[in-house]
């Protein structure tokens, strides 16, 4: 965005005014909207120092400062949006009506900025684009879809409708993971107390003992030194190559796209991102084309909702071969993603005319997919689960009793 001074004529007195535009011409047309009076003249030049400061301030810390809109709260915000327009008020007060109402200080100030925005001249699309990340893919998708259809409040409503689904979804991985994750959790603490506080009370006897100690007992050893010696040090580089490893993925494109990839060799973790990347994408591109969108259009949209690279890598393979002319099936069919099922229901609904219907029943199948995996999650599981504690047990019993035995073998001997 180039700056603009802009000098108004207003009721005999000049007025010079700073604004953000593309171009001259945009800047003259907010000038005009946004200030009254005549325009006298508008000049590209440099902003005022302290203007410039403030700019370079907000990048620094534009990254630290931006958080998403919690899910709960944009799903009933854009819920109140669709009825307040349905009901015939105005964007500009629907935004500000929801932005004074709110208890979301980040929903606040964000709709406060897009009715700023609207009343500055820009349409609704335009000021979402600057809010992309708190506000997502989706809901600039669908207000763009609003724009063009006309019917911006069915557009609301479809929007609430899909994020809805998608944070169900969300949810019911969370809750099918809590069981596992509580138990894991109880597991690990269970066996850091016995390490801190049991095991050396063994290790006294093991050093009187003075004999050779079996495997089983030197790990447990071992694990005791670094936890009450070395303990702080363990924890202090366990963080460190947390934050080191979530900072490479988040800001390095080729470290997330291999993340990515090792996700999708994961035994179960695979299943579960494949269904759920496939329900998702098919829930946004069917709400798309049923709405009339172009197959094009509707695919770009949805392919911006994919966050696993390498399946959005594949996806947009798809995109490329309908603007070459491939039918949509094909270009489904040669990212080795959907089942023969799938191609053949999308081809059946592109011959017949009704591929906006078809897609829905895609959509269903899917739906159906990755919800029979979230209710067969937990019990995919539990055999890890047992795995991992049946390890711990072992090692502890085998840890502390071979030793015993050993020493009772010798004194029987005597």
């Amino acid at each position: 965005m180039k700056y603009f001074s802009v000098t108004v004529l207003n009721r005999g007195k000049r007025e010079a005014f700073g604004l953000h535009a593309e171009d001259r011409k945009e800047a003259h047309y907010l000038a005009k909207v946004k200030y009254p009076g005549i325009i006298l003249k508008v000049i590209e030049g440099n902003p005022p120092l302290d203007q410039q400061f403030k700019a370079f301030k907000d990048n620094i810390t534009k990254n630290f400062k931006k958080k998403k809109i919690k899910q709960d709260a944009l799903i009933a915000a854009i819920r109140q949006m669709a009825v307040m327009t349905n009901a015939g008020i105005s964007i500009h007060d629907t935004l500000h009506e929801i932005a004074d109402s709110t208890e979301d200080p980040r929903l606040k100030d964000v709709f406060g900025k897009i009715a700023e925005d609207i009343n500055s001249g820009l349409s609704m699309s335009q000021s979402v684009e600057n809010f992309r990340y708190e506000l997502g893919n989706l809901t600039l998708a669908m207000v763009q879809l609003g724009e063009k259809t006309g019917n911006m409040a069915e557009a609301l409503y479809d929007l609430a409708t899909m994020l809805e689904e998608i944070r169900g979804n969300y949810i019911k991985f969370k809750k099918a993971m809590a069981y596992p994750r509580n138990v894991m959790v109880a597991m690990l603490v269970a066996f850091t107390i016995l390490i801190s506080y049991v095991v050396p009370e063994f290790k006294k006897i093991f050093e009187e003992l003075g004999a050779e100690l079996p495997l089983p007992t030197r790990i447990l050893l071992a694990l005791e030194v670094a936890v009450n010696q070395y303990g702080i040090y363990v924890i202090s580089a366990l963080i460190i190559t947390f934050i080191s490893i979530r900072f490479a993925i988040n800001h390095y494109t080729h470290v997330r796209y291999k993340f990515h990839e090792l996700l999708l060799r994961l035994i179960i973790i695979k299943k579960l991102i494949h269904f759920g990347t496939l329900n998702r994408f098919m829930l946004v591109f069917s709400a798309l084309v049923h709405a009339g969108i172009p197959i094009a259009d509707s695919l770009d949209a949805a392919i911006d909702m994919i966050d696993n690279l390498p399946l959005k890598a594949k996806l947009q393979t798809v995109r490329g071969a309908v603007e070459k002319g491939n039918t949509l099936n094909q270009g489904l069919k040669d990212t080795g993603l959907f089942e023969n099922m799938i191609i053949q229901m999308v081809a059946a609904g592109e011959q017949s005319g009704q591929l906006d219907a078809m897609m829905e029943k895609v959509t269903e199948y899917y739906k159906m997919k990755f919800d029979a995996i979230i209710d067969g999650l937990s019990e995919a599981i539990e055999p890890i689960i047992l795995f991992f504690i049946a390890g711990m047990i072992l090692l502890l019993a085998l840890g502390i009793f071979l030793p015993m035995w050993d020493m009772g073998s010798a004194v029987n001997g005597r």
